[in-house]
Formats: C-alpha cells, structure tokens, sequence
C-alpha cells in the first residue's frame, strides 16, 4: 500500500488495524471481563502511537464503524480508561451517533453495545 493514513505509512495503519481488530474479537469471545484499556491495546499494536493520541480515536472509529455496518456491533466497546469509570472516551459515543444510534444514557448506551459485541463473538465462527 502507498501513502499516508493519519500520518503514518499506510501499510502501517492498515496492519495496526488487522492487529487491533483480532485483539478485540479475541477478548470479545473470552469468558469473564472481556475489557481491555487504551494503554493494553496500543501496547500491543505494530504502530507506535499513544493511548491519548487523537489518532488513536480514528483507527477505533474505523474499526466500529467497519464492525457495525457488518452486523457485528461497536467492537471498541471493549476499549476503556484504565483508570476511573472504566469507560470507552467521548469519541466512542459521538461515533455510535454519527452511526445513528440514538440514547440519552450512555451508561446504558455503553451495556447495550458491550452484551451485543460479546453476544455476537461468543457465537460466531472463525
């Protein structure tokens, strides 16, 4: 692949993407706390990039938004602060709404997308 992605070679963001994505199924599928905080993931990505990178927010807005329009619900639901109230950041909210789910608890919001992602991966094949 040729080019830039968010400032990074694009081969580059496109496998931090693959890796990303198969560290979420897997803890997805796993029985008990399938959560993983910002600063587990990024460690484990072939991109150097920081939890607090904006960026950051844009390869798991790409990564729910592809998940979503597949059936297969917001799969960064799993991604959390660490510390605190053990939530995804704003910008998992704000792209659940520019994908048109519509809520006023993000609480709940966040239950919801949390037992759809888990149900569907608990289930599925491959």
């Amino acid at each position: 692949m040729i080019g830039h992605i968010h400032g990074f070679e694009a081969s580059e963001w496109v496998a931090a993407k693959a890796v990303a994505k198969e560290i979420l199924k897997g803890r997805a599928r796993k029985r008990g706390n399938p959560l993983i905080c910002y600063s587990d993931l990024v460690s484990q990505l072939p991109l150097a990039i920081e939890p607090s990178d904006p960026r950051l927010s844009d390869l798991l807005d790409e990564i729910s938004v592809e998940e979503h329009s597949e059936g297969r619900g917001f799969l960064t639901v799993l991604v959390v602060h660490k510390y605190g109230d053990i939530k995804p950041g704003a910008g998992f909210y704000k792209m659940a709404r520019r994908c048109g789910e519509q809520f006023d608890d993000e609480d709940e919001f966040h239950i919801r997308a949390l037992k759809e992602v888990t149900r569907y991966w608990t289930h599925a094949q491959g």
